[in-house]
């Protein structure tokens, strides 16, 4: 029942034209293209999020990136920071590969489903304020359905975004490893794996495994259990 609850959000969600300047830039992009995917065909539509449908776990983005999740269908799937993320969560037991290129490269999650607070990519990757609250209904159905306990935000604006979808005021103020309860749910907040982030060493791989590690004890799992190499 779950499954199919998923299935029509999802529908719901790849169907919605609500944010003309969202839709406007989403599909012009996906006409544009960037040289180096010239070849390829688009997504160009809102991306709906995918996981585990029993997942403990929610990883809360930003956006889709417009040459990643965009051109993909998938939540940081085919950018830098989705290689950064996902070598994380394979690392700390949640994925079975640490690597997320296409929709149908055999990525699979366990335990934790990625979302994000905004469904279609926003020009220079900035949302307007009604776009976010216009979207988050759907992150609101999610967590609805999913029997999540735990939703590591990936940045500022995902850790303001889920407080905004919770109705928390005042709100704490976001850091990376913060943590904040609210209506049986832990948020943590933890630095988004952007390139200018990685890059800066402002989040490093150990830091990123931290955080997960310390989600999966949260949820219930065995925080510090796993063994994770870097490379």
């Amino acid at each position: 029942m779950t499954s199919e609850r998923l299935e029509e959000l999802e529908r719901e969600v790849v169907s919605c034209r609500r944010c003309p300047r969202l839709v406007e830039w989403r599909e012009r992009v996906a006409v544009e293209k960037r040289a180096a995917f010239r070849d390829e065909e688009y997504w160009g539509r809102p991306v709906p999020g995918f996981g585990d449908p029993e997942a403990k776990i929610v990883i809360f983005g930003l956006a889709p990136a417009a040459h990643g999740a965009n051109r993909t269908g998938r939540f940081f799937t085919g950018d830098r920071s989705g290689d950064f993320l996902f070598a994380s969560l394979h690392r700390t037991g949640f994925a079975n590969q640490p690597t997320s290129r296409h929709k149908d490269d055999g990525l699979e999650l366990h335990g934790a489903w990625v979302s994000a607070a905004v469904r279609c990519a926003p020009p220079k990757n900035k949302p307007t304020p009604a776009e976010r609250d216009e979207c988050l209904p759907y992150a609101a159905w999610e967590l609805e359905l999913l029997p999540a306990t735990v939703v590591v935000c990936l940045g500022a604006f995902a850790w303001d975004a889920a407080l905004r979808m919770f109705l928390v005021r005042p709100k704490p103020r976001f850091g990376h490893g913060a943590e904040f309860e609210v209506d049986g749910r832990t948020l943590v907040g933890c630095y988004h794996p952007s390139q200018q982030n990685t890059f800066t060493g402002r989040i490093t791989a150990a830091m990123m495994d931290a955080v997960m590690l310390r989600a999966k004890g949260l949820s219930g799992g065995n925080e510090g259990g796993d063994v994770v190499k870097w490379l």
